[in-house]
């Protein structure tokens, strides 16, 4: 059996392998070429349409993936990559790909070797700006359940994305267990892959975490024991989370700066029951205070019976922890909050 190492060295260790993997099991995704030329990846670039999409071939936090409308910017993205001057730890070849168009989706699903079992679809928020704009990061904030995911957009998921990966997994003679994150874009053309995690994802974990409870614990059990078979849980209400960010991510970010508006257990000094507070770059100095260590700081979730009351909680927690230069965005969950009421 593998676990998420050596499967995690196969489908989120390098871009490359994993388009080669998706091609054999014929999982749809993406059109690409992958370079370790400058003179090939540039004259591929030049055929390509914008939006121009350039990831590192490897592990960089969820940060090497650029798009952009501007060729100019491409290039020199192309030519960083290749030569080593940004994620240099990640390799020097760059994956080029066709953009998608669609709707955006996290499926994560539990796999115990012999059955699946899918969570709530998630939706997250790549970009650092507001409407989508600025630097991608590793996500600043996430919601679910998704109204446009529905049981027949998760099924053809499951049978043209996860069911033929697991197969190739087989056909490979190697046996996973445990968490496949998919990242998918709803096509005019059905579901495609845009990558895939071996882990749950951040910050959609701090949305499902809370809407399932004590049943994903259960299921987790029975995934690691191999007792998936008729396991069945269902999220309640939704949740939507926000995430504070410090000074100067996603480049540099600041450091040590003292955190207002928690308690003494790091949630909300203010208690509020339909809040959640989860630590992602915090540490605690002498006096007790709560420091920022780190990019993205805080993921504040709130939850509700409608998606709308869940991201009021959400922003209503966030609103009341500070700290300087703390970077947020206000339209998380906004467009599909009023399109469910």
């Amino acid at each position: 059996m593998v676990g998420p190492g050596a499967a995690g060295a196969m489908l989120e260790g390098s871009k490359a392998y994993m388009k080669e993997f998706l091609a054999a099991a014929g999982v749809p995704s993406a059109a690409y070429g992958t370079f370790r030329d400058e003179g090939e990846a540039l004259a591929y670039l030049a055929t390509m349409k914008p939006p121009f999409v350039i990831k590192t071939d490897g592990l960089a936090a969820g940060k090497g993936v650029l798009v952009t409308d501007d060729l100019d910017e491409a290039r020199r993205d192309v030519v960083a990559k290749l030569r080593g001057e940004t994620f240099a730890g990640a390799g020097r070849t760059v994956v080029i790909e066709e953009a998608l168009r669609g709707i955006e989706c996290s499926l994560h699903v539990l796999f115990d070797g012999t059955t699946v079992l899918p969570l709530a679809p998630a939706q997250d928020f790549k970009r650092i700006g507001e409407d989508d704009q600025g630097a991608n990061t590793g996500g600043m904030g996430a919601y679910a359940p998704m109204a446009s995911m529905t049981d027949a957009n998760v099924q053809a998921v499951m049978e043209r994305i996860i069911a033929p990966t697991l197969d190739e997994l087989r056909r490979r003679s190697l046996e996973f267990r445990g968490v496949l994150y998919a990242g998918v874009m709803l096509t005019a053309d059905g579901p495609k892959l845009l990558e895939y995690n071996v882990r749950f994802g951040d910050p959609e974990t701090e949305v499902l975490v809370p809407l399932y409870g004590e049943q994903l614990f259960d299921a987790l059990l029975r995934c690691a024991e191999g007792r998936l078979d008729g396991a069945t849980i269902a999220p309640s209400g939704a949740a939507v989370t926000v995430v504070l960010a410090a000074e100067g991510y996603p480049l540099r970010p600041r450091k040590g700066d003292v955190i207002t508006g928690l308690g003494d257990d790091g949630q909300l000094s203010e208690h509020d029951e339909h809040v959640v507070v989860f630590h992602a770059a915090t540490l605690r100095n002498a006096a007790g205070d709560f420091l920022t260590r780190g990019g993205r700081v805080l993921a504040v979730t709130g939850l509700g019976d409608t998606l709308a009351e869940a991201r009021q909680h959400a922003y209503a927690g966030a609103r009341l922890i500070n700290f300087r230069g703390c970077q947020r965005r206000s339209d998380i969950a906004l467009v599909a909050s009023q399109l469910a009421r």
